[in-house]
């Protein structure tokens, strides 16, 4: 391993050091990323700089060897399988010279980690290699399908960051839920923080613990022991539908995480083998084109058979 020189290109001008060095390195630890860097190893033409310097287009990084395990590794080698890459290629909705937007499958984590050598991000610049430049603008749960947002430059991916944050981006979601949904359309605000012992759950907290959650629920068909809602977030924290919904007392049907064990069982008896939540439809403006946008994912057809399987009950 030697140590390795790259020029700062214009879509990565303004991106931060240590985001830089995280997505270049992929798999290796963020204890690994700041303590190179607080070091000095990591260097800036010439220079030391901290973790939150922003590059400049046409500065040199020096980037020194780091060492990996075997796993990571493995992972950062990881290789797309044909079935794999066909599928984000039939996901497309859309694509312009800003972003593109992909219906995501059930059962794809949009980032690798934790087990999963790809997500739908390192698959996806395995089937666009040519792509300079193709980033996340935001993340849907592994288990949840729908609309997902790619950036294809830097600008286009900060904008796209501060609609996010500004609530300028009008997000709608699709739940089948249990139980007969009452009282119309409702506004909800709860307080969520990640639960002590486990990083990837959250809870309903009191007394302004945690992070604002708000969500607008709208029932759109009530069945016999179900009911299809719209769901417009406000904001957009962790597993925020879930948790409310289970915490109103209507769990999304096929949550495992969040939802009701024993009706889940009878669900999967009646087809449904997956979380019922899809991000059905994305409004906003980008005004680096001027272009409004209003994007809208169909149902899978799974989702589709359950749902007559709801009507028919009723």
């Amino acid at each position: 391993m030697a140590v390795h020189y790259h020029t700062v290109s214009e879509h990565e001008n303004g991106q931060r050091i240590d985001n830089f060095l995280l997505k270049y390195f992929k798999q290796i630890p963020k204890s690994v990323i700041y303590r190179i860097v607080r070091k000095g190893e990591v260097r800036v033409d010439k220079k030391r700089v901290k973790p939150d310097y922003k590059l400049v287009i046409g500065e040199q990084i020096r980037i020194p060897p780091v060492k990996t395990n075997t796993e990571a590794a493995a992972k950062q080698g990881a290789i797309a399988s044909e079935s794999l890459l066909q599928t984000l290629d039939e996901a497309v909705l859309l694509e312009d010279d800003y972003i593109i937007v992909l219906n995501k499958p059930a059962g794809l984590p949009v980032h690798g980690g934790s087990g999963v050598a790809l997500g739908l991000i390192e698959a996806f610049r395995q089937l666009r290699p040519n792509l300079p430049f193709v980033e996340l603008a935001h993340r849907l749960d592994r288990d949840t399908s729908g609309l997902i947002l790619l950036a294809k430059s830097r600008p286009v991916l900060n904008a796209l960051h501060a609609l996010l944050r500004d609530g300028d981006m009008d997000k709608h979601y699709l739940a089948l839920v249990a139980g007969q949904w009452q009282g119309g359309e409702q506004q909800v605000i709860m307080d969520l923080q990640r639960t002590p012992d486990k990083r990837n759950k959250v809870q309903v907290v009191e007394d302004d613990a945690g992070k604002t959650a708000e969500s607008i629920f709208t029932p759109q068909s009530v069945y016999a022991d179900s009911s299809l809602l719209n769901v417009n977030i406000l904001t957009g924290r962790m597993h925020q539908i879930r948790v409310q919904l289970a915490h109103l007392g209507y769990p999304i049907l096929g949550d495992d995480r969040y939802g009701d064990f024993s009706l889940n069982r009878a669900w999967r008896e009646r087809g449904l083998k997956r979380l019922f939540l899809h991000a059905a439809r994305l409004e906003f403006m980008l005004d680096m084109n001027g272009h409004k946008y209003r994007l809208e994912a169909p149902l899978p057809p799974e989702l589709k058979r359950t749902l007559k399987a709801a009507r028919k009950a009723s």
